[in-house]
């Protein structure tokens, strides 16, 4: 019964850390002074003016409208998530949304979806982009321009003092959580589990998909799973939130790639070359760099916002 109660109480506290409700480190944070944390709101793009140059290329058609619609899964901090109102989306991807509408002189509209549904929703017209930290992968080419604007990583999270013995050349067996949709799942993981289990006779890595990366966090701490392999942000964010129920695997996974994430919109579209070079003026902005700080994603920043 006490065990129980214990996971239980993690459980609520991951849900009051990790959901909606979620409070975000870094500039803003108190926690270094001994005050509360306290979440982010501001809306950063506040007073910044429109640039001529990207502001030319756009396409009449989006001049008319005035608008722009993104599409996230608002599920993700310290990248993607909503404010203690339930209503405000907070984190570096919302700023970087409304930085480049702002930049484009026009106002937006925020679509909270599951990741997976985001690329056939752009495909089918009903979103305009997505910045939602996903991977430029040779697949979502296919049918989406992207458009560089962050480099992360992945880690391994595992239960506090890592009692199994897991590490990043070694998860062969285990039960490790990726989210459904991801790299982590489609690329990351099974690559790993190749080059460090299959090509040693050991056996593969158990990958559990699960919807979102709380979910997978709620299962490790009540030791359903093994580990979670997912950004280096948000475990980060997570462990500093719960810092008695996770421990983070250093380094990070070496997964043979870069991890650089895009902006995401329909191939070909005749917005592209507006939202590249908005996107370009965000990277050079102050405000840039200071959302990279006020959630603690400075080692992230990049210069050239590439087409791939």
């Amino acid at each position: 019964m006490r065990i129980r109660t214990k996971v239980q109480g993690v459980i609520a506290a991951l849900a009051l850390v990790l959901a909606v409700t979620a409070c975000a480190p870094g500039a803003n944070s108190d926690s270094e002074s001994g005050g509360s944390r306290t979440a982010n709101t501001a809306d950063i793009s506040e007073g910044v003016q429109p640039d001529a140059a990207a502001v030319k290329l756009l396409p009449q058609s989006y001049r008319d409208k005035g608008e722009l619609t993104v599409a996230m899964d608002l599920h993700y901090p310290p990248t993607t998530f909503l404010a203690d109102d339930n209503t405000t989306p907070i984190g570096l991807n919302p700023d970087i949304a409304r930085l480049v509408a702002k930049k484009l002189g026009l106002k937006l509209k925020f679509e909270n979806t599951a990741f997976d549904t985001i690329i056939p929703g752009i495909d089918g017209g009903r979103y305009d982009f997505t910045v939602t930290t996903m991977a430029p992968t040779p697949e979502r080419l296919k049918v989406l321009d992207m458009i560089d604007y962050f480099n992360g990583g992945l880690s391994v999270a595992v239960s506090a003092g890592n009692p199994l013995m897991i590490s990043n050349d070694d998860m062969c067996g285990r039960d490790i959580a990726v989210t459904k949709g991801s790299t982590g799942q489609l690329i990351h993981l099974p690559n790993v589990s190749e080059w460090t289990c299959a090509a040693k006779g050991k056996p593969a890595i158990n990958a559990v998909t699960l919807p979102n990366v709380q979910e997978a966090l709620t299962q490790l701490a009540s030791k359903r799973i093994d580990g979670v392999f997912y950004d280096t942000a948000s475990l980060v964010w997570a462990q500093k939130q719960q810092p008695d129920t996770f421990t983070i695997l250093s380094p990070q996974v070496d997964t043979r790639s870069d991890h650089v994430v895009a902006i995401g919109l329909k191939k070909g579209s005749p917005l592209t070359p507006a939202l590249q070079k908005a996107t370009q003026s965000v990277l050079d902005s102050p405000e840039y760099k200071k959302s990279l700080a006020n959630w603690g994603l400075e080692s992230g920043a990049i210069t050239e916002a590439k087409l791939n």
